[in-house]
């Protein structure tokens, strides 16, 4: 079972870095739609994004926890190594990340979003430094 929880959860994994590279790339190019006053490009995004957001960032969210718990249950004495304590601390802030993403999601909704295409552009990056550092503790294992 265990290797069955390990290829969905590394699926689900790399589809929910997939929506969380791609959403606030969608809120560059919405802020900037905004900032020329573009309104048929800003309906536009709203639907992308709320549709990236809930039809596959979050589903994906949730399988990765649930595949992850899971390989957890079935191998306890991982959790008395640090390198899990890690991982699972950039879990937690990328949850945390997801979240940030639905308010910003909301916000463009709303109109009422004032964060520029720049900041949006530092904000994707975010996720990929996670990516790299949950990478290497995966596999290295360092302590």
């Amino acid at each position: 079972m265990y290797l069955w929880f390990k290829a969905l959860h590394l699926i689900a994994m790399v589809t929910w870095f997939a929506a969380m590279f791609y959403l606030p790339r969608l809120y560059v190019y919405h802020a900037m739609a905004r900032d020329r006053g573009e309104q048929q490009a800003i309906d536009h995004f709203l639907v992308m994004e709320r549709k990236l957001y809930r039809g596959i960032m979050t589903p994906s969210m949730i399988a990765v926890l649930l595949f992850g718990g899971l390989m957890l249950v079935l191998n306890p004495g991982w959790l008395t190594q640090g390198w899990i304590h890690a991982k699972l601390l950039l879990v937690a802030l990328l949850v945390g990340y997801h979240h940030v993403c639905l308010i910003y999601l909301k916000q463009f909704a709303e109109a009422r979003c004032r964060r520029g295409h720049v900041f949006f552009r530092w904000f994707n990056e975010l996720p990929v430094i996670a990516l790299l550092i949950i990478i290497f503790l995966a596999v290295i294992k360092p302590f």
